[in-house]
Order: structure tokens, then C-alpha cells, then sequence
């Protein structure tokens, strides 16, 4: 994190003063704030305060949010990225069972992350790291925040 280069929070959007009233007062604090926030969906993926409201979020909506952030404060120079990774018993021993009964190496699994100067950075959890995913990596697309739910979301 220390790489990314880092900023004080001015009220100047939505996101910045939530967390500017949440005692979050740069861009590493932010960073630190979603980090231990609980993985868990958001009620409304759309309202982009959502992590604020539901006090937890998922990769795709707590990426959003910083990469917002940083949009706020006229900074482009983070890139929110959604990758599609090969999820298997080596990278998910959880799954291992489900992959062994069904003769599977791995099921495909999309990741949100954010890219700093080609670097990947994942805030999902506290002890989440690129190197979960990024030898499997399948594939990857920048997209916007407002861009998650039509990236992550099936069609109803």
C-alpha cells in the first residue's frame, strides 16, 4: 500500500465526506478502513454508499468505493480492474471436494482489484493478496465503479 501514492481527503464528493465523518483522513486510511470493514454483500450494489450504510462490502464494491475516491479528487492514476481467475483446490482449498466430485480442475471466479503503476493491490480482507489469484489469472478488464453490477452481477 505504501506505494500507492497517498493524499489527505477533501470534502469534495460523496465519498470523501463519508469518510472524512467516519475519522478517515487519507487515502492509506481509507485503504486500511475497507480492509477490515466484513466481506459481505452490500444491500444496494448501486447506492455508493453502501459500505457506509451496510458497514461491510465485497471486493467489487470496496474497490469501487477507493477507486471513486481517488476520482474525486481528480486522481486517474488507479485503475479498477475485474479479473477472471482459475479457482482451484491449490488457490481455494475449500472447494476441493466440490471440484474432486464433479471432475474439475477449477471453476472460473471474476475478482475485483485495483492496479497502481502495473502493481496489483487487493483490500477485499486483512491477509487478502494478489497472489491468491494472479498466476491463474484467466483474464482482466479496467472498468469504472459504476460498472461493477454489470460486470459481477448475472442479468435478472
Amino acid at each position: 500500500m505504501d506505494t500507492i501514492k497517498e493524499f489527505n481527503i477533501n470534502p469534495v464528493g460523496v465519498i470523501s465526506k463519508e469518510f472524512l465523518n467516519h475519522g478517515v483522513h487519507t487515502f492509506h486510511e481509507a485503504c486500511l478502513f475497507v480492509i477490515n470493514l466484513p466481506y459481505k454483500r452490500n444491500t444496494d450494489k448501486e447506492n455508493p454508499k453502501a459500505i457506509f450504510i451496510d458497514k461491510c462490502g465485497t471486493c467489487s464494491t470496496k474497490h469501487a468505493l477507493l477507486k471513486q475516491l481517488r476520482m474525486e479528487h481528480d486522481m486517474d492514476d488507479i485503475k479498477l480492474v475485474i479479473g477472471v481467475f482459475e479457482m482451484n483446490g491449490i488457490n481455494t482449498p475449500q472447494i476441493l471436494d466440490t471440484l474432486t466430485k464433479y471432475e474439475l480442475e477449477f471453476i472460473p471466479e471474476a475478482h475485483t482489484y485495483l492496479k497502481y503503476q502495473n502493481e496489483c493491490f487487493d483490500f477485499t480482507k486483512a491477509g487478502s493478496s494478489p497472489t491468491d489469484f494472479m498466476d491463474y489469472l484467466m483474464f482482466e478488464k479496467e472498468i469504472l465503479p459504476k460498472q461493477i453490477n454489470k460486470y459481477k452481477v448475472p442479468p435478472k
